[in-house]
């Protein structure tokens, strides 16, 4: 038996930023920075960080680090062990061997593409990233620069998430329910819904899954190597 552990903490750190993007609940968003990068974020700075010359040479970079807070677990219990879904829900492994947000302190550390820095409403920094897995309102702590000769190790082990990785599911959308999507839009919903955000323990050929995503509700179903989306409705509509 896990025993779980909570202890008060006083945490001194304060935002720099908060991401915003079309992520509004953590179900559907991408398990690991990269994957869908076709989703646009903005990084928007608090006022006391918005000074241009903290943000002299960040073009120079093509990634960026972002390190953040698993904000909807602040003040939760952690455990000393956790049971990744990629391993079926049922077989745990130590906290320190995964990216489980159920961490002694709440720290996620993505790596997204720098589209652009612009400026404004008179002349706050605003940095366009890709490739984001952070939900929408994410506090982030501190942005540093990926530096590919240091940071890259094409032949490091993945551990339990080798064997883990899956070939992306073929996405159909059901007829007529295109109408009304950008490009963008219907390329981002099909890419993160190639990547399968269920749990690896559900794979039940019956079950309509939703997944929000921006200002729609999508439902979907899986059959073997399949997904076909079945329903896409604005939110609030039936």
């Amino acid at each position: 038996m896990d025993t779980k552990i909570k202890k008060e903490k006083k945490n001194d750190f304060s935002p720099i930023a908060h991401i915003h993007n079309a992520f509004v609940t953590k179900f559907g968003i991408p398990r690991q920075s990269g994957i869908v990068d076709e989703v646009i974020s903005r990084v928007e700075f608090e006022k006391e960080y918005q000074d241009p010359n903290a943000f002299r040479g960040i073009l120079g970079y093509s990634h960026l680090w972002l390190l953040w807070e698993f904000s909807e677990h602040r003040g939760k219990s952690w455990s000393p062990t956790v049971k990744p879904p990629r391993l079926g829900g049922n077989t745990r492994v130590g906290v320190f061997a995964t990216r489980s947000p159920f961490r002694p302190n709440p720290i996620g550390l993505s790596c997204v593409r720098l589209l652009d820095l612009v400026f404004e409403k008179e002349n706050c920094p605003v940095l366009l990233v890709a490739g984001a897995d952070l939900m929408d309102g994410t506090p982030i702590y501190d942005i540093k620069p990926y530096l590919a000769y240091t940071d890259s190790h094409p032949d490091a082990r993945g551990g339990f998430t080798d064997p883990c990785q899956k070939q992306k599911l073929k996405v159909h959308f059901a007829p007529g329910i295109q109408e009304g999507l950008s490009s963008e839009e219907r390329m981002a919903i099909s890419n993160l819904l190639a990547a399968d955000p269920r749990p690896a323990y559900q794979d039940d050929e019956n079950r309509i899954y939703g997944m929000a995503y921006a200002q729609y509700d999508i439902r979907f179903f899986v059959r073997g190597e399949d997904l076909t989306i079945c329903e896409i409705v604005l939110r609030g509509e039936k």
